[in-house]
């Protein structure tokens, strides 16, 4: 099993090395003999050991062990995951106990027992597996915190109105305070909760984000607070809930306005007590996380305690922060149009074009129902399908805005009532053609539910990613 492991044994007794030699290559691939302590460095240098046999003492007659400490100390500099299992004296018990305050893992007493110097080291190989791969995983942490903090899209936007959303992140990022980000769809809520987190002491943490919009309520419990292995029908290992995951980060809770009363309660009782208690399980555990929490719901419906628990909501919002739709901030639609064309230009490898004035014009009197997420899905068809010198309005394909403020969903009844109407005569072939037919009616009842995700996939009959799927299709 220590086929592979390498062990170094560093004594100047010329005899103990011969004995440590002749005993533990039976049991491990290599084992390094040193008799100066001044050659470690080279030693560590040549190769990583798996475990590492230090004396205590290298001077004739000298028992104090100042020279273990010392170099007990240089080899933890030079591999901080290094394992050293100390020898000394059976008198020197009190210099080994030392010897372990300062970092060494073991001890072994002269004279020595076979048994338990194998028994010893092999299980000091095995703390050098376990340090190794913990710093793995650690490192391999780092890169993915890193990358999901920075591969994110960019809070574009210079308008007044983003201005201030700015000077809101800043002020309460460096915080622990809990926020509440308010907005449409579309608008931009996780790439605030991303800032936040950006800014945040944290980090260098996870930021974990959960759509509570597509999580079942009877999973809630598990996503949330984890489940152990025979907790329900189904649950065949145990499961770390998302709260314990993110400890020591953000968690983002995004459409937090869909959780049902009764669940409301009980995460009201985790962000209270700051623990959880995983279903199956007696045992809480203790968390440190940040909730970001977000919602569609305008402040109108959340001060509603029939449809949001007014604890739960003063516990969400220490800050509260609202995002402006689009339409209020056209300003800032040619700056994120030119950076999506930019972006979209080197994913597909299209050359990068400009905008022509009428398009960004035309660009900046739409009413952007869909927000930013609807813009973004515009320019990147365009990229893929305009073949001019130019982006046009043309490649934008923006539906006709009605004059005098007339609601698209008005626009799309008069629409249905149309089509109704020319099926009792005989239709045009592309009344009824199914594509169109569903793009209208995908829009129509999002308009009626203000972008509602949830309730727009239920009044269409359709899943929220079955909804989101046709949304991406037709580019809202």
């Amino acid at each position: 099993m220590n086929s592979d492991k390498c062990i170094l044994i560093v004594d100047d007794d010329e005899d103990i090395l011969t004995a440590g030699q002749l005993l533990l290559k039976r049991h491990f691939g290599t084992v390094v003999t040193c008799n100066r302590p001044e050659h470690i460095p080279q030693a560590m240098a040549e190769r990583t050991f798996d475990a590492i046999l230090l004396d205590m003492n290298f001077s004739p007659g000298a028992s104090s062990g100042e020279q273990g400490f010392v170099w007990l100390q240089r080899i933890r500099d030079i591999d901080p995951d290094a394992v050293v299992v100390v020898i000394t004296a059976h008198a020197g018990v009190d210099i080994a106990v030392e010897a372990m305050k300062h970092g060494a893992t073991d001890f072994i007493a002269k004279p020595w027992h076979n048994e338990k110097v194998v028994a010893t080291l092999s299980a000091a190989v095995q703390l050098r597996h376990s340090r190794s791969e913990a710093s793995r995983l650690k490192r391999s942490n780092q890169l993915l915190v890193e990358a999901a903090g920075g591969a994110g899209q960019n809070l574009l936007g210079n308008s007044p109105a983003m201005a201030a959303v700015h000077s809101m992140i800043r002020r309460t990022a460096p915080t622990d305070a809990n926020v509440l980000i308010l907005g449409e769809n579309g608008t931009g809520k996780e790439l605030v909760a991303r800032e936040l987190h950006q800014q945040s002491l944290r980090r260098g943490n996870v930021f974990m984000s959960v759509d509570l919009g597509s999580v079942s309520a009877t999973l809630f419990e598990s996503e949330l607070f984890g489940h152990h292995k025979g907790a329900f029908t189904g649950a065949g290992k145990d499961r770390i809930g998302r709260l314990v995951a993110a400890s020591g980060g953000t968690l983002f809770l995004d459409e937090i306005g869909n959780i049902p009363l009764h669940l409301q309660a009980k995460l009201l009782t985790v962000l209270e007590q700051r623990q959880v208690t995983p279903l199956g399980s007696n045992q809480a555990i203790a968390i440190d996380v940040r909730v970001v929490a977000a919602t569609n719901l305008s402040r109108e419906a959340l001060n509603d305690g029939e449809k949001f628990r007014q604890d739960l909501l003063f516990r969400l919002n220490t800050v509260e922060i609202t995002l402006p739709p689009l339409r209020q901030r056209a300003e800032d639609i040619p700056e994120i149009a030119i950076h999506y064309a930019r972006l979209y230009a080197r994913k597909y490898r299209k050359p990068e074009k400009s905008f022509s004035a009428a398009a960004l014009s035309a660009a900046r009197a739409y009413t952007w129902p869909g927000n930013v997420r609807a813009l973004r899905h515009a320019v990147e068809r365009a990229v893929i399908l305009s073949e001019g010198k130019q982006f046009e309005t043309a490649d934008l394909q923006l539906d006709s805005v009605p004059a005098g403020g007339e609601s698209f969903a008005g626009n799309i009844g008069r629409a249905a009532g149309s089509a109704a109407t020319h099926s009792a005569t005989g239709p045009a072939a592309g009344d009824l053609h199914l594509e169109s037919m569903e793009k209208r009616l995908v829009q129509a009842a999002l308009q009626r539910h203000s972008y509602n995700i949830s309730k727009a996939a239920k009044d269409l009959g359709l899943t929220r990613a079955a909804l989101y799927r046709r949304m991406e299709k037709y580019g809202f």
